[in-house]
């Protein structure tokens, strides 16, 4: 769902769930000269948690950041314009509502 809703928005999706030893992303795509480290998260209810992007918290900040630099390092690309995104998803009664956050939040150095 957050794959195809990317790539309606001028997305081009690189890696799915790329895993290193300093953790995982969801997504990592190119949005035209800017690489894009995104986490997706989905609830069915904000009503007891809020909004699934809070749980983007400054813990998970620290662990993408660590990613994307390994990333950026292991591809060659310490150079390439990047960003931090997340796609927030709710699954609610009435369908579901999508939101894109570009440049979420900035590098979080551990």
């Amino acid at each position: 769902m957050a794959i195809r809703f990317l790539k309606k928005n001028g997305y081009r999706i690189l890696e799915k769930n790329y895993v290193c030893k300093m953790g995982e992303v969801d997504i990592i795509a190119k949005e035209k000269d800017t690489l894009a480290f995104i986490e997706v998260k989905a609830r069915t209810s904000t009503e007891f948690f809020g909004p699934p992007q809070l749980a983007v918290d400054l813990t998970k900040q620290r662990q993408l950041s660590k990613v994307a630099l390994h990333y950026l390092k292991e591809k060659g690309l310490e150079e390439v314009k990047a960003r931090f995104d997340v796609v927030s998803v709710i699954l609610g009664t009435k369908g579901e509502e999508i939101e894109l956050i570009r440049d979420a939040f900035e590098l979080q150095y551990p």
